[in-house]
């Protein structure tokens, strides 16, 4: 299969099918799955295709708020890890969203008692003010427009409901090293445009810590004709050389 670089940080990847084959190339990797639950410090059975770790995760459930009876909407869910650990956590009924079709089916495959769909970050197909809590796990970079994205967020949300990002943002929005996905970021900016009130954007250097030594691990990974890894050491060459042009940030927000 071809490799696809550069997941996370967008410099390659743009379309579904681009997606498809990396979640392809994941699902058939071991390797790469126990590399990004180690280092990450994430549940034995979680699913992950970001670079949300574990006390993240923890922070990202209580800035959620949800609980029984309630609805959360992962959008760019992958294979659902996360939405289905804090579904575990919480009780609430999960609808997760993604565009790359294979990541859904194997989403499908871990958990039929949720309900996982095709959608854009832009056009999710759910209805208005439908669910509490909305999630976007290291995704918002890919949306186009981005503005389009979180008024999307805005709009399935019920009144008083709680919208979290995970991202990266320039230090330095001139960077031209960087890519132009990310140095589009700005949530604390973009975030009261779509409607969105409390809007509180912290920057978290544990997280970006881990993240480090995750790509300096992948790097010494021997893992020949392993797509997956191939495709995280070749991201890791890329992101290492300009690792501190990002900051990492979680946005919390409501609607």
């Amino acid at each position: 299969m071809k490799r696809i670089g550069s997941l996370w940080h967008g410099q390659r990847v743009t379309s579904a099918e681009d997606f498809d084959r990396w979640y392809a190339d994941r699902g058939e990797s071991p390797i790469a799955d126990e590399l990004v639950r180690r280092v990450l410090d994430l549940p034995a059975d979680l699913e992950s295709t970001s670079l949300l770790g574990g006390a993240g995760l923890a922070e990202v459930v209580t800035a959620l708020d949800v609980r029984a009876g309630h609805v959360l909407l992962d959008l760019a869910c992958g294979r659902g890890g996360y939405g289905l650990e804090i579904a575990r956590r919480t009780g609430c009924r999960l609808v997760g969203v993604d565009f790359s079709a294979v990541a859904i089916a194997q989403a499908r495959q871990r958990a039929r008692d949720a309900d996982f769909r095709v959608g854009t970050l832009t056009a999710t197909g759910l209805h208005p003010r439908s669910v509490d809590a909305v999630l976007v796990v290291d995704a918002m970079q890919f949306a186009e427009p981005k503005p389009a994205a979180m008024k999307e967020c805005f709009r399935v949300l019920r009144p008083g409901g709680r919208l979290v990002i995970t991202c990266w943002e320039a230090v330095d929005p001139g960077d031209e090293r960087l890519p132009a996905r990310m140095r589009e970021m700005d949530l604390a900016a973009q975030l009261p445009l779509a409607g969105f009130a409390d809007v509180k954007v912290v920057e978290k250097p544990e997280w970006r810590a881990i993240e480090r030594r995750m790509w300096e691990e992948a790097l010494a990974v021997d893992a020949p004709g392993d797509p997956a890894m191939g495709s995280m050491r070749e991201e890791a060459r890329r992101v290492l050389p300009t690792f501190d042009g990002l900051r990492r940030v979680l946005a919390t927000a409501t609607r």
